[in-house]
């Protein structure tokens, strides 16, 4: 019988739980990857790049960059956005690079956004950087693909409060070697992102308490595949709880926790990471941060020194917003 294999190698995953798109524990700070409708909501353009070392010391450990600009019009309903990330796990490279349209309504106190991205996505390989059986079959052809897709969101956002729903990838690829028969089976999966978040103020601007939450769900649907061996998606779904404070519109100094509840059993979660992490917003419009993740489970931790995230960024015509009305989001 052909057997499944998860593609940890061939799909570029980017954490322990085995979903598939790149995780940052700063995710706050770069929504557009998951969400386009986030494009523009700032309102005003805003610069980020942002690198991430994943379990350090660990060889073959991801490592991820990417470069996000977005940005309203000068018709404030419409943001552009565009993202590029590369995403490198052990012989294995994903570059990704997405266009993102949103247009915002008024909606109650706040706006509705709701946001198109069309992108592409090149999956490369290098088998010859593993120790594998030799004449496996399965090895013998280096990918390199060329997957063009899209991804749509929807994101409300007030002064105080935000949610939206966003999926980077709308299409699922059979990433499954093709030019050999093998027995390996391997599927880019959709998906889903939901955010939340709010502000509230303990010593009016001063001082903000912001919690947030984001989970990260992958196969969704996937029962419903046309393929019986893509219907079961092992990856549990994961969530990244938030906690932090902001001092004077500018020290923003927070604590996280990612675990993933499991699949089959309700009453337990999977633990993951603590992480803490800083950022600074200078009153020129730079922001300079940084996070470290501090892996729970013993096997992993005995073989990493956790993970490590450092954020560059720029705020254009910050000041002058900030003085109009502060943005937590």
């Amino acid at each position: 019988m052909k057997k499944i294999i998860l593609a940890l190698l061939i799909t570029s995953i980017g954490n322990i739980y085995a979903q598939q798109d790149p995780m940052f524990t700063k995710y706050m700070f770069n929504s557009l990857w998951y969400n386009p409708a986030y494009a523009g909501s700032n309102d005003h353009m805003s610069v980020s790049l942002l690198h991430r070392s994943q379990w350090i010391g660990l060889e073959g450990s991801p490592t991820t960059q990417t470069f996000t600009i977005h940005t309203p019009l000068a018709n404030e309903k419409v943001g552009l956005g565009f993202n590029l990330v590369n995403d490198k796990i052990g012989p294995t490279n994903t570059l990704l690079a997405n266009i993102s349209y949103a247009y915002r309504i008024p909606v109650g106190y706040g706006k509705l956004a709701f946001g198109l991205q069309a992108g592409i996505n090149n999956f490369r390989a290098d088998w010859g950087k593993l120790n594998y059986k030799e004449n496996d079959p399965n090895f013998q052809v280096n990918p390199n693909k060329w997957l063009p897709n899209f991804g749509a969101g929807v994101y409300y956002y007030t002064n105080r409060f935000y949610a939206g729903i966003g999926v980077p990838h709308l299409i699922e690829y059979d990433l499954s070697p093709k030019e050999v028969d093998n027995d390996i089976y391997a599927k880019q999966y959709r998906h889903y992102y939901f955010s939340m978040g709010g502000a509230i103020n303990l010593d009016g601007p001063d001082l903000v308490f912001k919690p947030s939450i984001l989970i990260k769900n992958v196969g969704l649907l996937s029962k419903y595949s046309k393929e019986e061996v893509f219907q079961s998606v092992t990856a549990p779904t994961e969530f990244d709880v938030d906690l932090s404070l902001l001092f004077y519109q500018s020290l923003w100094i927070g604590t996280g926790f990612r675990s993933a509840f499991e699949a089959f059993d309700k009453e337990r979660s999977t633990y993951d990471s603590f992480d803490v992490w800083a950022n600074y917003l200078m009153s020129n419009g730079f922001r300079v941060g940084a996070a470290y993740d501090f892996s729970l489970p013993k096997e992993l931790r005995s073989l990493n020194s956790g993970s490590f995230e450092l954020m560059l960024g720029y705020e254009f015509d910050y000041k002058t917003n900030k003085v109009v009305t502060p943005r937590y989001f």
